[in-house]
């Protein structure tokens, strides 16, 4: 550590990403990416955009944004995107949360590193038990709140109804609902916008859009707050979105049979994969995600991840008490998650 370092930072316990590992040939279940390649038309629409990268983006991103609210039927003074939802979180930690904010014990990692980046006043609200999350206490908190729907790394998803109660209950709160996964599964909450001014949407194109590499991160709410989104953003880099990836993403947006095709591909084979494992002994979450929360009682969940590593399969495993008997898994191919079950049953026949 440098000793130039801002002594409020050096503490600070950064992000810890998946494993992406540069050389050996492993299948990748670690990073909940999607197994598809990108629309052809997306990516066709890359490539002829990188003959004009000499030029700056557009920091209005008006080639994606306008075609996307359509798509969305919203205005297009609705909805605001950045490199990454996690720059497009970043910059909500940063600017709504005077009053401190509020999220899960068990939840997406980049909260807590955000709240200790920007020296926030932190609630943590537990889940329940059974790892779900009750709702009722996120009522009256007074301060903002960020809800991922469904959570990671559980996939477990809160219904509409429960979002709106939410949201009546702090209404003079920001109420963030980060919507990562929300193609696989549940209802967004997009309808609730024409009723409530307090509420904050995120998505990206990484999971279901097979963008990743790409970076697009979005956020949807009124007006006024997609407005304070644009201030901070031309505050610090008003082309955070280069031209490949807005062209792509716009690209992607027309082709909904493709969209449609794997993302269905991915639900189907993400219930193959339950069905699978409950079969071997596994217990799991009621996962609504591109991917599967699964423990079994004769195995530790760090030693079915070493397991899997050693037979080039990674997994995601969690040191977190709470949750240290479980191993996240994205949904792969089907090829992927046949050669999945397949080396499961072989740690099981060589551990017990």
């Amino acid at each position: 550590m440098a000793r130039f370092l801002n002594s409020s930072l050096q503490s600070l316990a950064p992000y810890v990403p998946g494993e992406q590992p540069q050389q050996g040939i492993y299948i990748k279940l670690n990073t909940n990416e999607n197994p598809y390649p990108p629309s052809p038309m997306a990516t066709k629409a890359a490539s002829e955009e990188a003959r004009r990268l000499n030029l700056y983006s557009d920091p209005d991103c008006n080639v994606f944004l306008e075609p996307f609210a359509e798509y969305l039927n919203v205005d297009r003074n609705m909805v605001f995107c950045g490199n990454g939802s996690d720059k497009v979180l970043s910059i909500i930690f940063q600017s709504f949360c005077e009053d401190g904010v509020a999220f899960a014990d068990i939840t997406y990692g980049f909260y807590n590193v955000y709240a200790a980046l920007y020296a926030l006043e932190t609630e943590i609200v537990p889940l329940k038990e059974d790892l779900t999350l009750d709702p009722t206490t996120y009522y009256g908190l007074n301060k903002t709140i960020v809800i991922a729907n469904p959570n990671a790394p559980t996939g477990i998803a809160i219904s509409r109804e429960d979002i709106f109660g939410i949201l009546r209950h702090n209404r003079n709160n920001l109420v963030v609902i980060d919507e990562a996964y929300i193609e696989f599964g549940p209802q967004s909450a997009i309808p609730l916008l024409a009723e409530f001014d307090n509420l904050l949407i995120v998505g990206t194109f990484s999971k279901s859009r097979s963008l990743a590499g790409a970076r697009l991160g979005y956020a949807v709410s009124s007006g006024t707050i997609v407005e304070d989104l644009n201030r901070i953003k031309f505050s610090i880099n008003p082309y955070n979105v280069n031209r490949m990836t807005l062209a792509a993403a716009a690209a992607s947006i027309a082709d909904e049979e493709y969209f449609n095709i794997c993302r269905q591909k991915i639900i189907e084979t993400r219930e193959f994969t339950i069905g699978e494992l409950e079969r071997l002994g596994f217990s799991y979450t009621n996962s609504s995600a591109n991917f599967i929360f699964v423990s079994h009682p004769a195995i530790s969940g760090q030693t079915m991840y070493t397991k899997l590593k050693e037979k080039k399969i990674l997994v995601r495993w969690f040191s977190n008490q709470r949750i240290k008997e479980y191993v996240r898994i994205s949904i792969g191919s089907i090829d992927d998650m046949v050669q999945l079950i397949k080396a499961v049953e072989e740690i099981l026949t060589e551990e017990l």
